[in-house]
């Protein structure tokens, strides 16, 4: 291991000689103190490092120790439920030795080394096994089945497998190679973070992402192991978005990365998930849930490295065969840690000071998501969701970061600081956003919700784009320049956006919306469009279709339980009553 001395230092960046042996991206431990450092440049025996940690104090001549390995993470059982930095330490158990801030220099193991787990083999004695196949599980949560896999290397016959209690450094399973050499399986494993987990195969997502949120599911869903970048001005809901997706996404595990965020927003929440009933599973979402908090406080280095530790995470879960939702938050922090590495490293830079190479590492990021075939013999099927929030200056997603994300990602959230003024929450722009998944996905919708839907949300998508066309008159000249039939569509418009698009996050029924729902509520307010231009068509007053009864139960449908959608027959029956009686007493 290469050990040397500073030189220089510059805020988180230090330079030190003598580390000609070191290599680019290896751990290092900085002065006295053990403060964690990386490699990120060397020029001959000169070691450019960003140092993880406070460098106040630090001074020219104190020692510099390679780890001779990369910045690496543990994975294992005690993943769930706990809340790491940006560099996997584990901060509810630095608090209870160190207290409320992080002690330079500070070593905590990231996964306990004394908790006792039970494990059950999947494999025995004599068995064939290869890099990837399941050892055996360990139930990490009340819903979350711990799935052990033969690590790299690992490949060969099982010579002995253990049963029972075990700690995460304790040896499970003993595996003779072909070469005759044995390997022993902990239930911990190290990977470093900057390299992908490799799979079997890359699949094409065909099944979409239900968040329950009816502006996403409808008109611009994301595809189960898709890509998805939320760009919004300061105070339009990105946060809100994220915390609404993590909590009723339909994936089985979620990696929330909280990236240079403000401390208040990283504490709403820790204190919701521990206490938010999770309805797919009757727990906490904090059972499925592993959380990274890297504040705008902490280290900037540490941002950088959050990232990375997130998709880690999310890889080794997506390995046993599980769908995850990272949700990034905000990958425009990330981008500001890198640009003020790049300019302490003494860079070129680029647009806006941001390194040259700032696209490539988000689309590094982003490409590490996707649907995956597994490695091993069982063909198991795993897939992450990415979805990053991106905080672009003054809401112009012309500046780089933006537009790096917009050439990678999908689907595009994008949230308006117009809709937010007016309180209308989820406040994504259905003129500027869009999803390129619909196509593959509308099959999927026919088969699983109904044969209506894509022509439905169609229909949704003209009208909305109708009413942008016709407001555009009325500014010029008024209301009253439009015709009856235009009158109506705005008005469909209306109730489209407010009594559909328009979702009350707090509201225990209208928080969360399944596709049947959406589908039902959809036809409803599409349907009485369709019939109030017959009443049109048939003489009817404007003034007569927009005042039937029933339009109050339409824009009250949303706040229906979801186990009484037989509602939704009822005011079907009363809207075609209704609308049946002013047609024929129109055409008298």
């Amino acid at each position: 291991m290469a050990q040397g001395k500073i030189i220089k230092v510059a805020g988180s960046l230090i330079v030190a000689e003598g580390m000609a042996s070191a290599r680019m991206f290896d751990v290092v431990r900085v002065s006295e103190l053990g403060l964690i450092g990386e490699i990120l440049e060397l020029r001959g025996d000169r070691a450019s490092i960003q140092v993880y940690e406070e460098t106040s104090g630090l001074m020219p001549g104190q020692p510099v120790e390679s780890s001779g390995a990369p910045l690496s993470l543990e994975l294992g059982p005690g993943l769930i439920e706990a809340i790491f930095d940006g560099i996997q330490r584990p901060l509810n158990l630095i608090r209870e030795q160190a207290g409320d801030r992080i002690t330079r220099g500070i070593r905590v193991p990231a996964l306990d080394r004394e908790k006792e787990w039970d494990f059950e083999p999947r494999v025995a004695a004599g068995d064939k096994v290869s890099r990837g196949d399941i050892l055996g599980v360990v139930q990490e949560s009340p819903v979350v089945e711990h799935r052990v896999m033969a690590p790299e290397g690992c490949g060969g016959t099982v010579k002995s497998v253990k049963s029972g209690k075990a700690r995460v450094t304790d040896v499970v399973c003993v595996v003779t190679g072909e070469d005759g050499q044995e390997r022993e399986v902990t239930l911990l494993q190290r990977w470093p973070v900057r390299r992908g987990r490799p799979y079997a195969e890359k699949l094409f997502p065909q099944s979409p992402m239900v968040t329950g949120q009816r502006v996403i599911d409808t008109l611009f869903p994301i595809a189960s192991g898709g890509v998805a970048a939320i760009p919004g001005p300061f105070g339009s809901g990105k946060t809100v978005v994220q915390h609404q997706l993590a909590k009723w996404a339909d994936a089985d595990i979620i990696v929330y990365v909280g990236c240079g965020e403000r401390g208040n927003e990283m504490t709403d929440v820790l204190k919701e998930f521990p206490e938010l009933h999770d309805p797919r599973t009757g727990e906490t979402l904090m059972k499925r849930t592993v959380l990274i908090a890297n504040t705008s406080d902490m280290p900037v280095a540490a941002r950088e490295a959050s990232i990375y530790t997130g998709i880690t995470i999310a890889e080794y879960f997506r390995d046993m065969g599980y769908r995850v939702a990272i949700m990034a938050d905000s990958t425009s922090r990330w981008a500001e840690a890198l640009r003020e590495m790049s300019g302490r490293l003494e860079e070129m830079p680029g647009e806006e000071g941001y390194p040259a190479y700032l696209s490539s590492r988000i689309a590094e990021f982003y490409e590490r998501a996707g649907m995956v075939k597994c490695l091993g013999g069982d063909g198991r099927i795993g897939a992450i969701t990415a979805i990053g929030a991106v905080s672009p200056p003054g809401g112009d997603i012309s500046e780089p970061v933006s537009q790096a994300t917009l050439r990678i990602v999908k689907v595009f959230w994008g949230l308006s600081a117009q809709l937010a003024y007016k309180r209308h929450f989820p406040a994504i722009d259905w003129l500027q956003s869009y999803s390129l998944y619909i196509d593959n996905l509308g099959e999927w919708f026919t088969d699983h919700v109904s044969p209506e839907w894509n022509e439905l949300r169609g229909k949704t998508m003209r009208v909305l784009q109708e009413e942008s066309e016709l407001e555009e008159i009325v500014r010029l000249v008024g209301t009253d320049a439009l015709g009856w039939k235009d009158r109506l569509t705005m008005e469909v418009a209306r109730s489209i956006r407010e009594d559909y698009l328009h979702q009350n996050a707090f509201d225990e029924i209208d928080t969360y919306t399944s596709l049947e729902k959406q589908y039902r509520m959809l036809r409803l307010i599409l349907d009485y469009g369709e019939k109030g231009q017959m009443a049109l068509d048939a003489g009817v007053n404007l003034s007569d279709v927009i005042g039937m009864p029933v339009r109050e139960r339409i824009g009250r449908a949303k706040y229906t339980p979801e186990d009484s959608l037989a509602y939704f027959d009822q005011i079907e029956a009363e809207l075609a009553e209704q609308a049946g009686a002013l047609i024929n007493r129109g055409g008298l």
